[in-house]
């Protein structure tokens, strides 16, 4: 659909706001001009720049990591557990992506307004309403979220208690020791202890045992069929809690962490319509944001709408006699809609739609519309 040439009565308070009238004025009184080699600032000079657009993408990824118990080659004989954790393994998932959008200074777009009288600007109300910015580095103190964090990483023993009463026995024994007496040699017995350790089998019996133990334990304390452990939650929320860790031994342990990561993009009108890789994900690894890594890109889309493709029709026409300087004009950026798409593959994350200052156009209006003495 075009855009109408006809100027909205919004637009025109926007314009006005904060001008005064026009009143006899040369083009040589107030000049803009774009900041560079062969401009020199002079003391009364304005600089203001236009506005640029940042994406930030918000990344959270999920890392599942699975570890083996160490009686699981029993628990099918001893417990009856199936589906269980045979091999450790770590798989990465993509658990969500968020897009965010910031206005930063465009550092090629610098303009100066040089004047020689006494002039009144509505450069306020342009920049209220986020078409120019001024030089001003507290647009820049925002939160920044870091590159990566870190959380609900398991630390200390996997499997603290192998759910055996002791790990090793003592045997004692009785040997004989031949000493010599007069002429005689007798054989003196004496205890000799020996430890031995318990095979994995034996302490995954012991284990097996203590878990149907407090399987029944629980069972009583439950149906009321017992009095040596408390009759509250205590006893049972203990009761849990060791059946899970004794059940881990032959099932396996699994937790996850939350990963974060923040990526800023810059998009500039070459992006437009086609596909721009964010990063790579893969099951194995995660987010890798290296060039050519192994994995799935995952992909950018910006689609412009061109709802500002003819707003440059707004521009006063030049008088006949009397023509504006190319330098009498002020320039400022009006933000184009723009439809953002993010895909893995034939899998679509996210869908948004976002204003996007460089791929608007950039507007220059006659001075007399915004400088007045």
């Amino acid at each position: 659909m075009k855009i109408q040439t006809a100027i909205p009565a919004a637009f025109i308070a926007l314009l006005f706001a904060g001008c005064s009238v026009f009143s006899g004025k040369t083009s040589q009184d107030s000049v803009v001009l774009p900041m560079g080699e062969r401009v020199t600032l002079t003391d009364g000079c304005l600089v203001y720049a236009l506005p640029l657009t940042v994406f930030e993408f918000e990344i959270t990824a999920e890392k599942r990591t699975e570890i083996p118990g160490p009686y699981a080659g029993y628990a099918a004989e001893m417990l009856g557990l199936d589906r269980i954790i045979t091999t450790q393994a770590e798989k990465w998932r993509l658990a969500g992506i968020r897009l965010n959008t910031a206005d930063e200074i465009d550092p090629s777009q610098y303009y100066i307004i040089q004047g020689t009288t006494l002039m009144q600007t509505n450069m306020l109300a342009l920049r209220k309403s986020g078409l120019v910015l001024d030089i001003n580095p507290g647009i820049y103190d925002r939160t920044v979220n870091p590159a990566m964090q870190e959380e609900g990483d398991y630390s200390g023993l996997l499997f603290p208690d192998r759910g055996a009463y002791e790990y090793g026995t003592t045997k004692t024994d009785t040997a004989y020791r031949v000493v010599k007496v007069d002429t005689a040699f007798i054989r003196v017995p004496y205890l000799v202890q020996k430890k031995k350790g318990m095979t994995t089998e034996e302490q995954a019996r012991e284990a097996a045992d203590r878990l149907l133990e407090l399987r029944e334990g629980r069972h009583m304390i439950l149906t009321g069929e017992t009095n040596v452990f408390p009759q509250d939650g205590a006893a049972i929320d203990e009761i849990n809690r060791l059946e899970r860790e004794y059940t881990a031994l032959f099932a396996g342990k699994t937790w996850t962490e939350i990963r974060k990561y923040s990526i800023w993009v810059t998009p500039d009108l070459s992006m437009a319509g086609r596909m721009t890789t964010v990063f790579t994900f893969s099951e194995a690894g995660g987010v890798d944001l290296s060039a050519g890594a192994n994995g799935i890109a995952v992909e950018m889309q910006i689609i412009p709408s061109g709802k500002t493709g003819e707003l440059n029709l707004v521009v006063r026409p030049e008088s006949p006699d009397k023509k504006t300087s190319p330098g009498d004009r002020l320039y400022y950026r009006i933000p184009d809609v723009a439809d953002i798409t993010v895909s893995m593959g034939d899998e679509r994350l996210l869908t948004d739609r976002r204003l996007v200052y460089q791929f608007g156009k950039k507007v220059a209006l006659p001075s007399n519309f915004i400088i007045g003495r």
